[in-house]
């Protein structure tokens, strides 16, 4: 099946002052949403001490704050982005932002742990509306030629919110409390909510004609194969980076795990940049090379771990080869998905957070009856999955001229 470019294209170019240039300030305004949303998701689970005595529960129960945050954006982000996929996406977007905002003013005000959870539910159903229609948005709003490097900028959020957005909130909460931490967020927010009303420019939705029903957009040549891929390669890096200090306790290093994530933030950075400068015209072996490279860094891990040096070379090849992951898995499966890019963006978005979910499940397992040493070693296995389909999804997929 031939994607459907005709209309996305001619909106791009409608939307797009120059052709030749970048809308760079909208783009950023979506990266520092992108990096609000990953602080938003991940910052509770560096207070859940602080969380659990200020509403006088468990650390079990205060973990919930990261599952129900993941359930609202699994069950709401098809549903909502479907629904919502026809209308203009200045305002969606705008919508999604402020359902967000006040998610974290309730978080950040509530001493009941129930409202608690329901606004995380919230905040979740939310970001999962803005994950879902953000790299359709991003595309529409650039010229064609550009829409791979537009996805690269408006993706650096993400490496950023979990190198420093996620250790500067819990740091916060730690030295002054952790209402603190959400209603840092919830101005954040509010900010960009107004940079996003003045600097991003508004783009019409999906023509009714070109929309087809969820099943058929799951059915469309190569979104299954990407999705496929998503999980096997979201799994690996999940189950490593949620884990991370009982891998490096199990070698015995004097390594922090701050210093370790802020590594790789750092790598993630650079390879987000890589991505920007060739995305557009060589995906596939982009995706190859990244892949390769995650599977290298997991190999490093396991014959290094008792080397901090070892570890730290195969922290800097981890980041580098996930940093541009987000990109490059959008537009593969904006690509495929054509006009239907919306939904399966907010596909992409479940996958990445059901893999997530799995990690901290499958991570505990592997934790709880081996080594840490054991965890690159499933990390290695996934990513040889999700190469393997890559590879076979040469046709749809990952074709070499998309």
């Amino acid at each position: 099946m031939t994607c459907q470019t005709t209309t996305s294209d001619r909106m791009a170019e409608a939307s797009t002052d120059d052709g030749d240039r970048l809308p760079l300030a909208a783009l950023l305004v979506m990266a520092l949403m992108g990096f609000l949303l990953i602080a938003t998701e991940t910052m509770p689970a560096g207070l859940l001490p602080q969380i659990a005595v200020g509403l006088s529960v468990s650390e079990g129960v205060a973990g919930q704050f990261v599952s129900a945050f993941a359930l609202g954006t699994v069950i709401a982000a098809i549903p909502a982005v479907a629904l919502t996929r026809g209308m203009r996406r200045k305002p969606v977007f705008i919508v999604g932002i402020l359902g967000i905002l006040a998610a974290n003013v309730v978080t950040a005000l509530s001493s009941e742990i129930a409202l608690s959870l329901a606004a995380r539910f919230v905040g979740g159903a939310f970001a999962g509306l803005v994950w879902g229609m953000t790299a359709g948005y991003a595309r529409r709003i650039t010229a064609p030629r550009y829409t791979g490097r537009a996805l690269a900028i408006a993706s650096i959020g993400v490496p950023l919110g979990l190198a420093v957005g996620t250790p500067f909130g819990s740091w916060l909460g730690a030295t002054s409390d952790w209402r603190w931490s959400f209603g840092t967020l919830a101005v954040l927010t509010l900010i960009t909510a107004v940079l996003a009303a003045l600097l991003i420019p508004d783009a019409p939705g999906q023509a009714a004609t070109t929309q087809i029903a969820l099943v058929r957009v799951l059915h469309l040549p190569g979104v299954a194969v990407i999705l496929a891929v998503i999980v096997a390669w979201m799994l690996a890096h999940n189950i490593v980076y949620t884990y991370i200090s009982a891998y490096l306790s199990s070698g015995g290093l004097d390594l922090s795990v701050d210093v370790a994530l802020v590594t790789f933030g750092v790598a993630a950075l650079l390879g987000i940049g890589v991505t920007g400068a060739v995305i557009d015209h060589t995906l596939r072996p982009l995706v190859l090379t990244s892949i390769a490279l995650f599977i290298a860094a997991g190999a490093l891990f396991i014959v290094g771990h008792h080397s901090v040096v070892a570890v730290l070379m195969a922290i800097v090849l981890w980041g580098l080869a996930f940093g541009g992951a987000a990109a490059q898995l959008q537009t593969a499966i904006s690509i495929a998905s054509g006009d239907n890019a919306d939904v399966a963006n907010s596909m992409l978005g479940v996958a990445f957070n059901l893999a997530i979910f799995a990690a901290g499940v499958v991570g505990a397992v592997v934790i709880g009856n081996f080594d840490g040493i054991a965890l690159p070693i499933v990390m290695v296995v996934l990513a040889l999955t999700a190469l393997t389909l890559a590879f076979l999804g040469r046709r749809t997929a990952f074709p070499m001229r998309p």
